[in-house]
């Protein structure tokens, strides 16, 4: 071994030390994957005892600098902050079980364990009305699970277990009598598919409120509805001493495909600092485009 060769190994291992804290401090960090805890399946729980997944807070901690704000206990934003994600190297897959974005490529940050189902339904607006209705099955609130359709009528998960079906005729709906009452999971789902069905960034754009850029929180989303329209899920924020702030931002797409999480050319955390947020697969979002869905 000539004499520089030690120097030489030594460099290279002082430059890997600091790729892999570049790495972190742009707000990624290694979690190893675990089976769902008994907890974690009881707060989200479409998740199975065969699945592995770590958790965004873990995975994504902020950029140097900067601190999570803090969100009320029980929130859709905590909720949020603990949402399951498959193990790293995962790509997105749609509802065939195709590949639409490989897991190398820069723009995908992490893949969310949610099932998008067998029809080309759970697309970006459909995503963000599913995580919503989870969180309120999971926190005890089935009965405040309701949200419009595009024709501005209301479909209710109550009606629904109930046993009322919706009769659509054009612009046109009714709920009639039409099955036995059931509310359990699989009925859940199915009901769920009705929602994705006749909802869309139309309906979430109209239904949900309208925070200003100060009071934006984790659990708002940015949409601009259209055929196509698209909308993103503000999944986590982050602020520094400045009182500036950051994001992680994720979201559905077309075709019906996995939930993951984004990643720009700063990493995963998206600037909330100017009139827009742009991410990588849309026109960028104005602060006007901001909505936020009720809390129960």
């Amino acid at each position: 071994m000539g004499p520089f060769r030690p120097l030489m190994i030594l460099t290279t291992l002082f430059t890997v030390a600091l790729s892999l804290a570049s790495c972190e401090a742009a707000g990624r960090a290694k979690v190893a994957p675990h089976a769902p805890t008994a907890e974690e399946r009881t707060r989200y729980p479409w998740l199975t005892a065969t699945a592995k997944v770590r958790a965004l807070e873990e995975t994504f901690a902020p950029p140097e600098g900067y601190t999570r704000v803090p969100l009320e206990a029980g929130s859709f934003g905590a909720w949020l902050r603990g949402l399951p994600l498959r193990p790293e190297g995962t790509p997105v897959r749609d509802f065939q079980g195709g590949t639409v974005l490989a897991a190398s490529d820069a723009r995908l940050a992490a893949v969310g364990e949610l099932d998008v189902g067998s029809a080309n339904l759970q697309q970006c607006a459909d995503s963000i009305l599913r995580l919503h209705a989870e969180w309120r099955w999971a926190s005890g609130h089935p009965e405040r699970i309701a949200y419009r359709f595009t024709s501005g009528h209301l479909a209710s998960w109550p009606r629904y277990a109930a046993g009322e079906r919706a009769r659509v005729s054009g612009a046109k709906v009714t709920w009639v009598p039409g099955s036995t009452p059931d509310s359990s999971r699989a009925a859940f789902r199915n009901y769920l598919d009705l929602l994705f069905t006749y909802a869309g960034t139309l309906s979430l754009q109209a239904e949900g409120a309208r925070p200003s850029r100060e009071q934006l929180r984790p659990g708002d989303f940015f949409v601009l509805g259209g055929s196509p329209g698209h909308t993103v899920l503000v999944l986590d924020v982050a602020t520094n001493a400045k009182g500036e702030r950051v994001a992680l931002v994720g979201q559905g797409f077309t075709p019906a495909q996995d939930f993951h999480v984004l990643a720009g050319k700063d990493g995963p955390w998206f600037s909330l600092e100017g009139d827009s947020v742009a991410t990588p697969f849309w026109v960028p979002f104005p602060m006007t485009s901001l909505r936020r869905l009720p809390s129960p």
